[in-house]
């Protein structure tokens, strides 16, 4: 019989700060298998348990348990090791770190690695290195866009439902409309890439129209049935339902996931759908396009065939995107979606609880 491990019992604040290293996204990567190898030792889990879920060996686990028992949260931090001794103490550090949180300089809107040296009369690569060591990038800013939609939590679960157990007999299509397409054309020609110069294009550039993609991701195959419209009324989105119906087989039953788009939602179209009850709609929450799969379908089309291309007229535009669309087609690969609706939801909850802590 090997030796009982000893049970560790987490305060509050020290278990608050093991979930708060879990969370963040910018923990280092030893650091975040520590926090998660003490709090399962917390919860009881054996020392196996433990090691295959961390995919760490059992002496790992141990020896963390342990660490933690003897020195609490300052054990799971790595030991000092020998070297050239510090320069700067942790006074230093914190002031570095608070400065960089909690305040902007006078003349900018965030810290620049000289302007916080010069403000805090330290060495520029030291503000350099404290930065690196604790993810802060001043320098960085990440837009978000959170919804309003009341029904926010179970259109998230129907459509990630339909993506992650999608029913039997039955087609998901994700459809949307890429509208005003360009047919732009430099004003001088290109020069093409050569050694130790990439393609050259003039800033300018001439419109020549535009046209509008009407698309359904196939969101098992990763096929893409396409139609070109120079328009998109509500007219317009029946007509590509039609060429959706008669593009799947009539014995399934095909759900669209499509967003809230007023042409989605005429009368005209609820009048179409009560005369094709095969066909479901599902729509995205509001400002929540990035759950529609098809939008990454757009985003490869505008990266590999639209924002350097040129064409002279919309008919060559058009060409050049059923081009596309058969390309996709002849060797299609589905989007593979793996987060669930409930790791979606706790993303939310992380950014709602960093909003209330601002205090705005």
């Amino acid at each position: 019989m090997g030796r009982r491990a000893e049970q560790i019992a987490l305060e509050a604040n020290e278990r608050e700060t093991l979930e708060a290293w879990r969370r963040r996204r910018k923990t280092a990567n030893a650091l975040y298998r520590r926090a998660g190898i003490v709090l399962d030792c917390a919860a009881g889990l054996s020392g196996a348990e433990i090691a295959e879920r961390h995919g760490v060996s059992q002496q790992t686990v141990t020896k963390w348990r342990r660490r933690f028992l003897e020195q609490r949260l300052e054990g799971l931090t790595d030991a000092p090791r020998p070297g050239q001794p510090r320069r700067h103490d942790d006074a230093q550090v914190q002031a570095v770190i608070d400065a960089t949180l909690n305040s902007t300089p006078r003349n900018a809107t965030h810290w620049s690695v000289r302007s916080l040296a010069q403000e805090l009369k330290v060495p520029r690569d030291f503000v350099h290195r404290v930065w690196r060591a604790f993810g802060l990038k001043p320098h960085l800013s990440h837009s978000f866009k959170l919804s309003n939609d009341p029904h926010f939590v179970e259109k998230v679960r129907d459509v990630v439902g339909l993506y992650m157990a999608p029913p039997d007999k039955a087609l998901v299509l994700c459809v949307d409309e890429k509208t005003q397409i360009q047919a732009l054309d430099r004003t001088q020609p290109l020069l093409p890439i050569t050694f130790g110069l990439p393609e050259t294009r003039t800033h300018d550039y001439v419109r020549h129209g535009t046209t509008t993609l009407f698309a359904a991701l196939d969101v098992a195959t990763g096929k893409v049935i396409g139609q070109l419209k120079r328009r998109h009324r509500s007219e317009d989105f029946i007509q590509f339902l039609r060429h959706i119906e008669t593009a799947v087989p009539a014995e399934l039953d095909v759900h669209l996931v499509l967003d809230n788009y007023g042409a989605h939602k005429t009368q005209k179209v609820k009048n179409w759908l009560l005369r094709h009850p095969r066909f479901t709609l599902h729509f995205t929450p509001t400002y929540s396009s990035w759950l529609n799969q098809v939008e990454r379908f757009f985003a490869a089309l505008t990266e590999t065939q639209l924002r350097r291309g040129s064409h002279r007229s919309v008919a060559e535009l058009e060409a050049a995107i059923r081009r596309y669309l058969d390309h996709v087609n002849d060797d299609p690969k589905p989007f593979v979606w793996t987060k669930s609706a409930d790791d979606i939801l706790r993303s939310i909850n992380n950014i709602l609880n960093r909003i209330n802590q601002t205090g705005h």
